[in-house]
């Protein structure tokens, strides 16, 4: 066993998850930072619970004490109440000063692939605002940089399959021809704990070995999942309003501007750059299809049920 506990953030979310699981897998001892410490997960038990006090940086400092290595799965996926991405940077800077006050060794954090303070989009200006404070912090760290996720639990491309079992037809944002480069969480955490035992500052991708276009990545779930569906290709706009109505009915954010908007300007993949994850997504989806999208996944009602299942 080893003597130093790791601290995930979020541990009972989905990438904090597989990143716990794994730490634990090798025998080391895991501590949580989370606001959600009664949240049904099948980690409850087996990692240490401290709280994840954004707004009193020597509690936070606490909770870290006796850390080795922070893995920072925290993020927002949208502006919604309190939870915003203003919001989001101030309290990862908090995170970042208290893991220095704590002696912390190392931290690893996720950004996002295709991270700029000058980019229109403020889930990605707001992440390379985190990404330079930590750069400047002085603490030794990892940016692990994916383009979008995949694997049980995830609400992306399982939200997709979910609209193509339940709608007549697929409403495409425009012509469908962006890219995107999803990688399995798994082989995410598993780069992140590779990153954890180095000690030299690195800044690295995290990309699967496919790039879809996504009018294609749309028809090979359609196709693994039986439910092969006419496309209608829609103006943006026109297609965030189908979104948005979506969202009403399952009393959630199914898309915002944001989002369709970073989609379209093919942010959602590296073009040109060597995969760094080696799980197929077209493999993963056909061990998976017949669960994938079958029910909604419900950002929001994450947010409000603190208990709920990942």
């Amino acid at each position: 066993m080893f003597d130093k506990k790791q601290a995930v953030t979020g541990a009972f979310g989905f990438t904090g998850g597989y990143i716990a699981r794994q730490l634990l897998e090798k025998g080391q001892k895991v501590v949580t930072l989370t606001n959600s410490p009664q949240r049904n997960s099948p980690l409850q038990g087996r990692v240490e619970v401290r709280p994840l006090s954004f707004d009193d940086v020597p509690r936070l400092a606490e909770s870290l004490r006796g850390v080795e290595v922070l893995y920072n799965t925290y993020w927002v996926r949208f502006n919604h109440g309190e939870s915003t991405f203003a919001n989001a940077v101030r309290q990862s800077l908090a995170l970042f000063e208290a893991a220095k006050l704590a002696g912390v060794e190392r931290v690893v954090h996720i950004s996002i692939a295709n991270a700029s303070t000058d980019s229109p989009f403020e889930y990605y200006s707001a992440k390379a605002s985190v990404d330079y404070a930590l750069k400047a912090s002085g603490l030794c760290h990892a940016i692990v940089r994916p383009a979008a996720l995949f694997g049980a639990g995830g609400i992306l491309l399982n939200n997709i399959a979910w609209a193509l079992r339940r709608l007549p037809v697929f409403a495409m944002f425009g012509t469908g021809k962006y890219h995107m480069q999803p990688v399995f969480v798994e082989d995410l955490a598993n780069l992140m704990l590779a990153q954890g035992s180095l000690r030299e500052d690195t800044d690295v991708l995290a990309l699967g070995p496919e790039d879809f276009m996504y009018k294609d990545l749309v028809a090979t779930i359609g196709k693994a999942i039986g439910c092969n569906r006419r496309v209608m290709h829609l103006p943006p706009q026109l297609g965030y309003l189908g979104a948005k109505a979506i969202g009403f009915l399952m009393r959630d954010v199914f898309a915002t501007q944001e989002e369709i908007g970073g989609l379209m300007a093919d942010l959602l993949h590296v073009p040109g750059a060597a995969p760094t994850c080696p799980t197929r997504f077209t493999d993963w989806l056909a061990k998976n299809a017949d669960s994938l999208g079958r029910s909604y996944g419900n950002e929001l009602g994450r947010r409000r049920d603190k208990t709920k299942r990942y």
